[in-house]
């Protein structure tokens, strides 16, 4: 059984709103520079797991047969598909490293990709509510926005306004995708933009604004895995020093709203099987699918104590130049978030800073990263600390 994994390669298409977007020709362009800068070929991988999400995105199901129409050259390799809701992506991975460290598969592929637009914003909303708890979120207004919209309100509500803190987060994510060849939006947006309600900035679900959502994307990204390190490959590997992965109850009324729990216990277990800190991290890979997330992803991973997360931004611990950026990126808020691929898609990120190839996007600070990504309001919560190898 091996110790160690290693992600050898990688590949990441631009994620946006693609005009006749194919699910074939994505998996494809991720695949193929995954591939080559692995410096391997199809031959060489021993197993397939694709992140997708879907729910009605697309009519098309049974998707990891795809990745063979892709590049037929996997034809005969054995596909599998994974989901689970906004954290499908690092579902996947987490299915590639059990395979991987079992000695089963010494070099898998995972593939995550999404087509979200294919169909009209009511039917994207009503899709992506799919992912609360059904029986008594179903009907929530504005779909998933209006989930997070309450959980912004209740810790409103007990903390005060977070406003300021809000409107910093999609500030500074939109100042740092200005520098992702790969994110949706690639625009600098300011703070007062993201912090004062317009005609083009209208509150949506509670204090929450259309600046304090992720984007709706297409998009696809990719990883190889491997058990050893390749001497073939183009780029220096990256070494998992912990994954971990813990849930928590579905219904918000089981849990309180304004923590979570699953996430800080994710950060707990995953720092302590690392044998790290959080002062030991350069930098952080988050899942701000809403900035409220961010905020209380501050609290869980141990930057301030609960009720104080503005702190972290306000103080601007987490700016691209404070003591642990996070989401150099832009993260989900500028980068988007295609469901299936956004696990995926932060590995790729998380990867390019460990290996010095992260171009303007990066931080240069030779320690370990982390990567969170959450499924539903931080149900499933997936936690990766990551080394240059």
């Amino acid at each position: 059984m091996s110790n160690d994994s290693y992600i050898i390669g990688w590949g990441h298409t631009p994620f946006g709103k693609l005009d006749a977007a194919d699910g074939e020709q994505l998996i494809r362009d991720a695949v193929e520079p995954a591939l080559q800068t692995a410096g391997l070929e199809a031959a060489d991988i021993d197993g397939i797991f694709v992140g997708h999400f879907n729910s009605g995105f697309v009519l098309q199901d049974f998707s990891a047969s795809l990745v063979a129409l892709a590049v037929p050259g996997l034809r005969h390799v054995p596909a599998v598909r994974l989901e689970n809701a906004c954290a499908t992506g690092s579902a996947a991975i987490w299915a590639a490293l059990d395979a991987v460290k079992s000695g089963r598969v010494r070099r898998a592929l995972v593939v995550g990709f999404e087509i979200m637009n294919a169909v009209p914003g009511p039917v994207i909303a009503q899709t992506l509510l799919r992912c609360s708890y059904v029986k008594e979120e179903g009907t929530t207004p504005a779909g998933f926005a209006g989930v997070f919209g309450h959980i912004a309100g209740g810790y409103f509500e007990r903390f005060g306004d977070q406003s300021d803190a809000l409107a910093a987060i999609a500030a500074k994510n939109h100042a740092n995708g200005v520098h992702n060849p790969h994110a949706h939006m690639r625009r600098d947006l300011g703070f007062d933009f993201c912090r004062n309600p317009s005609d083009k900035n209208p509150f949506v679900a509670g204090p929450l604004k259309r600046s304090d959502c992720s984007l709706v994307s297409d998009g696809a990204a990719a990883l190889v895995i491997s058990s050893t390190r390749v001497g073939s490959a183009k780029v220096p590997a990256v070494r998992w020093r912990s994954h971990t992965q813990v849930n928590d109850y579905l219904p918000l009324s089981r849990r309180d709203p304004t923590r979570f729990e699953g996430a800080a216990l994710a950060w707990r277990r995953g720092l302590e099987a690392a044998r790290l800190t959080l002062d030991d991290l350069g930098f952080v890979e988050t899942h701000d699918c809403f900035t409220i997330a961010e905020l209380l992803e501050y609290e869980a991973m141990g930057l301030a104590p609960h009720g104080q997360g503005a702190r972290a931004i306000l103080d601007g611990v987490t700016r691209k130049d404070g003591r642990l950026p996070v989401n150099p990126s832009g993260g989900l808020k500028s980068r988007g978030h295609p469901i299936g691929a956004t696990g995926v898609s932060q590995h790729v990120m998380a990867a390019m800073q460990l290996t010095g190839t992260a171009g303007d996007m990066q931080v240069g600070t030779g320690k370990p990263g982390a990567v969170f990504n959450m499924g539903g309001a931080a149900v499933a919560n997936y936690l990766s600390v990551l080394e240059a190898a």
